[in-house]
């Protein structure tokens, strides 16, 4: 029997993330690359381990598997341990087949066994597909001293976006009175980030009630906590002011790299007082040629340079050849550019090949229509033919042929 623990922390990591295309076509979203030598899901794991919360459950269900190989047994994050630790928790498994997972609500509800053999006061739900570094023991203690049953993170976004959140009204003393979910004309820029601290005998009820409710959509922002809202549970907010990043589309997957390069941006990864942890595949030095040129670029482990790089970001084992060009670029591991191809406001995924002379993406100040611009992704394993030509926006699957073998 394990011990009881004050805090335990439910990873929602089960997402299709479908707006991402072919970079999930075989892999969760949380296990998508991110900034060179991390995964998404690293930085809710490392943000349990450096907030001193050690047990963590991970719901998984969608492609799991190579998710589930890359947290392994937890090591990489300090969280194998005997009591506690990481477990990945996929949907129960009933004599009649599968249940999957309706919802996040349902998800935790699937779980509720699990939560309860660590017998704990609070329970942090978090999702697995934000870029962010934030201190759940701070959330914790504001949620204890406001004596609250549910303690909703909260980002102040430009106005301008704050359509796309769920949005809330807070009092002085920091309690919701009020939620607009993605508003056309929203009056308040008070986002939610979708990082919840609840206390579990409350939230265990509810979680119960949600899902003997035949209505209900089983979800936590739709369905329990406008529940919770409207039985005049105390709902606090707890104020967040630093680097947060939904990473659910292509667009925001490739600015959320890009911001790494930016001086302005307050995400700093080399900060060793707020370690990232990351299970790496293990490289060489990287190597850059004196052919090449290197600026405002980050260049990781494994990687040979012999091309123009530039305000790009290349992933282990990446080589760009001898008179190719990567501009404003995600560069997934193990990818070859191959002399003469010039990739621009792409994100190419991992041990694609880009033959030589082929151009993938343009610069919006190239198109005629800036409507017409977006950037250009290339899948897993893809290679793309010698002289090809990749427009933006487009998204390729599958090999594309060269010039010469049309």
């Amino acid at each position: 029997m394990s011990r009881k623990h004050e805090c335990i922390a439910m990873l929602l990591a089960g997402g299709q993330g479908s707006r991402l295309g072919i970079l999930t076509k075989n892999i969760a979203k949380p296990a998508v690359p991110y900034g060179g030598k991390y995964r998404i899901i690293d930085f809710p794991l490392s943000n349990c381990v450096n907030s001193g919360i050690y047990t963590v459950g991970v719901l998984t269900q969608y492609q799991p598997l190579e998710l589930n190989d890359y947290i392994g047994n937890g090591h990489a994050w300090d969280l194998d341990r005997a009591d506690g630790g990481v477990h990945i928790l996929s949907p129960y498994q009933q004599i009649m087949g599968t249940e999957w997972y309706k919802g996040t609500a349902n998800a935790i509800y699937q779980n509720i066994n699990f939560i309860d053999r660590y017998d704990p006061e609070y329970v942090a739900v978090l999702s697995g597909d934000h870029i962010y570094k934030m201190d759940y023991s701070k959330m914790l203690s504001f949620h204890k001293e406001k004596n609250a049953d549910c303690t909703i993170a909260m980002l102040e976004v430009p106005w301008e976006e704050a359509s796309r959140f769920g949005l809330m009204f807070v009092n002085e003393d920091g309690e919701i009175t009020e939620f607009e979910e993605k508003p056309k004309h929203p009056r308040s820029n008070k986002a939610s980030m979708g990082v919840y601290m609840f206390t579990w005998k409350k939230l265990r009820q509810y979680l119960l009630d949600d899902e003997a409710d035949p209505n209900s959509g089983n979800d936590f922002g739709h369905d329990v906590i406008p529940a919770m809202h409207n039985a005049g549970e105390r709902l606090f907010a707890f104020p967040f002011d630093g680097y947060w990043k939904d990473v659910g589309t292509i667009d925001s997957l490739w600015e959320a790299n890009l911001d790494l390069l930016n001086p302005k941006v307050d995400l700093d990864l080399t900060d060793t007082s707020w370690r990232i942890y990351s299970k790496n595949r293990s490289s060489t030095p990287h190597y850059v040629s004196e052919t090449a040129t290197v600026q405002n670029s980050m260049i990781t482990e494994g990687c040979e340079v012999y091309g123009d790089v530039d305000f790009s970001v290349l992933f282990s084992d990446v080589t760009v050849e001898e008179g190719a060009v990567v501009k404003d670029s995600i560069i997934m591991p193990g990818t070859v550019v191959k002399k003469g191809a010039v990739v621009q406001y792409s994100i190419i995924a991992e041990d694609a090949v880009i033959e030589s002379n082929a151009v993938v993406g343009r610069r919006p100040e190239d198109m005629e229509n800036i409507n017409d611009w977006g950037v250009s992704v290339v899948g897993a394993g893809v290679t793309i033919g010698e002289g090809a030509v990749i427009a933006p926006k487009e998204m390729i699957g599958e090999d594309v042929k060269g010039e010469n073998d049309r």
